[in-house]
Order: structure tokens, then sequence, then C-alpha cells
């Protein structure tokens, strides 16, 4: 069987399985590796390329960083900082989220900027009252536009520049791309506050963060305490345990204000049932619910053990939700050497990755097991299964394929025509495979529809650039995509209903508006 066909079929299958939802996302991924290597499409090591990937390990760490940026409350601090600006109401909420997305992601790339914002996103929902759905594919939709701000808002920017020079043009400047990017943002803003409450799901993130705030407040009321008796800090907090049956503790004399056998804890107030426990004390009984003061190490440590004390709120649930908490100053000073760094582009943006996810682990922010907890393995796994699809894409000549069908097709027909097919089929490429290893693909094609039109490359390499940029109707189209996927509770079908209209703005931009800003002549 022709390799170009096999590797179709694959994708068709591969595709099948994603909308339908009935097999795991990363064991569909996996068998496209193996599929492409058992049909002879590709030798072992290609098929198996994408697991050392650069892209995939720059993921990978940018998960460690986002954990230190969550865990030590630097994300409930900027949480805080929005709610501060924006209220609780969701459309100042998108707004002010959507701009700093946007912004950042012009300097730090799409994913880079969707792993830090992701955790923080979920924070505000949380104290918004909003589901975490209605927030998280917009977050990825305006790290997608925002990637059109500067030239180092995505790899395909500078791809495109570097084309744009190479044809005989000149390179786009860094801001240049904001003419084109400014428009798709805001357009991109205005249609997430009027169709996301219609076509988002209001599904909410089973491990959304705790309202620090909210939960003292019940605590005082529920235990009646006074104000000061609860107090959720850096350094201390608060922990709600229940006595489990069989546990030790039954049987035991407590009352308000002792220290536990540890000497470490204090006891602030116990209930049994909807009644407080006050007076000299009382005999602890299985279900007694109790209230413990210490500090957040002290408390994690002595309410570990299961079988004598059950979980409420884990502390360390708890301590990620205090703003600028343990280890915020060095999680801050990593992050923005590593913003930096990113932005000059000193070294690869993988080893950039590496160095803040091992730096944070040797400063002691992250424990080891914990960064290997942060890591959505489904989403690395899946990038590194699909990579290879790409590969086969290019070396098959499956890619050229679809690239000479096209240049036959709009051979003859006028500038705006071929800038309307360009964009087409990068917009459909793009759902499927890379959208960097599709504007690979693409950029020989417009340079030589450019010439065979007589026509200046501009226009077409800035219009192939912004359907590179709308990468938006699958959870595989970009990593980004596959970040929100899981914390937002997403079916795959949710990204094409969700996206069709992102698809249409960025088709008018790219065809209609970009030709105003580089005329073709």
């Amino acid at each position: 069987m022709d390799p170009i066909a096999i590797v179709f079929v694959i994708l068709a299958v591969a595709v099948v399985a994603f909308v339908t939802n009935r097999i795991p996302l990363a064991v569909v991924a996996v068998g496209v590796s193996v599929a492409l290597y058992l049909t002879g499409v590709l030798d072992l090591g290609d098929a198996l390329s994408g697991f050392g990937d650069p892209t995939v390990l720059f993921i990978a760490a940018l998960f460690i960083v986002s954990e230190a940026l969550e865990s030590s409350g630097v994300v409930a601090w900027a949480g805080q900082q929005v709610i501060a600006r924006a209220g609780t109401r969701r459309v100042p909420v998108v707004i002010v989220l959507s701009l700093l997305t946007a912004g950042v992601t012009a300097l730090i790339s799409v994913n880079g900027s969707v792993a830090a914002f992701l955790p923080l996103v979920v924070v505000v929902a949380a104290r918004a009252g909003i589901p975490s759905s209605q927030l998280l594919l917009p977050l990825a939709y305006s790290a997608h536009a925002g990637s059109m701000l500067a030239l180092t808002g995505t790899p395909v920017n500078i791809i495109v520049s570097e084309a744009a020079e190479d044809a005989g043009a000149r390179p786009f400047g860094f801001l240049e791309f904001a003419l084109v990017g400014i428009p798709l943002v805001v357009g991109t803003i205005a249609l997430i506050v009027l169709l996301g409450p219609r076509m988002l799901p209001r599904r909410t993130t089973p491990s959304a963060p705790v309202d620090l705030q909210r939960l003292a407040d019940l605590l005082r009321a529920e235990y009646a305490l006074a104000p000061e008796d609860v107090r959720l800090n850096a350094a201390r907090g608060v922990t709600e345990v229940v006595v489990p049956p069989r546990s030790t503790l039954i049987g035991m004399h407590v009352f308000p204000g002792m220290c536990t056998p540890s000497g470490d804890l204090v006891l602030l107030a116990a209930r049994r049932g909807e009644d407080v426990l006050e007076g000299s004390g009382t005999t602890l009984r299985a279900g007694d619910t109790l209230l413990l003061n210490g500090t957040w190490d002290d408390l994690s440590k002595h309410t570990a053990d299961e079988r004598e004390v059950l979980i409420v709120d884990h502390p360390d649930s708890l301590r990620r939700s205090v703003p600028l908490g343990h280890g915020a100053k060095r999680t801050l000073v990593v992050t923005g050497l590593m913003v930096l760094l990113l932005v000059t582009g000193v070294i690869p943006a993988a080893v950039t990755g590496l160095l803040a996810a091992g730096a944070l682990i040797l400063l002691r922010v992250v424990s080891m097991s914990r960064a290997f907890r942060a890591i959505s393995w489904t989403t690395v796994v899946l990038v590194a299964g699909m990579i290879p699809m790409s590969t086969a894409f290019r070396t098959t000549g499956a890619a050229d394929l679809i690239a000479g069908a096209l240049r036959d097709l709009v051979g003859t027909a006028g500038p705006t025509a071929a800038l309307a097919a360009i964009v087409l089929i990068t917009l459909i490429l793009g759902q499927l495979i890379s959208n960097t290893a599709t504007v690979l693909i693409v950029v020989p094609v417009a340079v030589a529809l450019a010439t065979a039109m007589d026509s200046s490359p501009l226009p077409f390499l800035m219009g192939l650039t912004v359907a590179g940029a709308a990468a938006l109707l699958t959870p595989v189209a970009t990593p980004a995509n596959l970040m929100v996927m899981e914390p937002g509770q997403y079916r795959f079908t949710d990204y094409t209903r969700f996206g069709l209209p992102f698809m249409a703005l960025f088709f008018v931009v790219g065809v209609f508006y970009v030709p105003l800003i580089w005329p073709f002549g």
C-alpha cells in the first residue's frame, strides 16, 4: 500500500478515535506512533522521536514551573489582583484575563503563557463563582491571538520572518506583527464575551483551589470562634480533621487550647455533629471533628496517618491558596530569569525550561515527588505520540501532494483567491498536525504562489502566519489546547463547536485585512 495512503488512513482513524473519546487520548497517540512504525512508514527512531523532542521536554518543565507558581502562592496573589481589579462579574474577569494572557504570550510563547496562567485562571474561576470550563478554553484562544503581537510570540513568526527575507523581501519587525495581532486579540475577546456563556460547557475542575477567605469565615461560624482565632498566612494555618473508627484518639480527653501529643499543634475547637464541644473538654468519639492550628509543615506531617485522623481539606492544598507564601520570592526570581532567557533566546527554550524546573527543585520550592505529580502525563504522551505524524506527512510526500494540488487550483486566479487558498489549507492542516510543521510545509507554496502572481510575498506570508495561529478546532492542534483539556473537563467536540467562529475571524483577518497593511503590489 502506498505510504501516503497509509498516513491518511492512520490519521483518519486517529481523528475518529479522538472525536469519539472512547479510547484514552494518550493510548491513541502512542498507537499512531506504533502504527507508523509497524506499517513501515517510519523507522523506529522517527516513530518514537516525539518522546525526546525538545517541545515535549519544554512542556513537561513548564508544568513544574506552573506547580511552583501555584504552590508558593504567586498564583493566589495574582488571582487576588485580578479579582480586585475585575471583580467577580464574568465580563470584566474575561477581559482582564484575556488581555493579561495575550500580552504575556507575546513574550514567552503560547505554551509558556498557558502553562503559567492555567492555575491562575482556576483560582479566579473559583473565587468568582464561574465554572472553570468557561475560562480555560478562552485562556488558550487568547494566547493564540496574543502570539501575533510580537516576533517572539511563536516559532511560526520567526520562521515566516526568515522566509520573507529569503524570498527577497524583508524580515518582519519585532512589533510589526502587532498590526494584525491587535485586531485578532480584540476580536477574540469580543467573541469570548459574546459566545462563551452559550457555547462553552459549564464544568468545574475537580481540583479547584480553596478560597481561604471563605473557608476562614466558614470555620469561625461553625466553631463559634473569634476572628483572631482562625488565621491563615504564609507561616501558619489550620486544618479540619475527623476522628475515624479504631483511631487511638478515641477516648482521649481534649479541650480547646490544648497541645496535641506531639506538642506541635494546638486544638482550637471540636464538634460533635452540629454541636460545638465547649467548657472543660470532652472525651473523643469516632466521628468527632477537630480544628487544629500549627505551621503548615507540622499540619502536613501530623495529619498524614489516615488511621488516626481523616483530613477534610489537606494542608498542602490550603497552603497553595495563601498569597505569596513559602518560596514565593525564589519562584518569582527563577520565573523572571526564565522569561528573560525566553525573550532573548540566548539558549533554546527547552533548555531554559529544564533549567528553571531544576532550579525550583534544588531551591526546595518543589519536591521531586510533587514535580512528577505536577506534570500532566496525558498531555506529554499525547504531544510526543502525535509528533511522528507531522514527520510522516513531510517524509512520505503527503504534504507535497496537498500543496501541489493547491498550486494547480489557484495558480491562475487572482492574488486574493490565492491568499484565501493558502490561509484555508493552513487552517485545515493546522488542526491535525503541529502548526509549526504546517507552516513549514506551506511556506514554499506561499512564496511560489506570490512569485507566480508577480506579487509581494509579505501578504502571503503574513496571512499564512495568521492561519498558523488559528489552531483552535482540536485539542491536539497545539500543546496549549491540550493543557486546558483535563482541568477544563473538555471533550473533543467542545473545541470544534466553540472554535469555528474564531476560525472565521482568523480567516477574514488573514485574507481581507492583511493585504490592507501589506499590499500585493
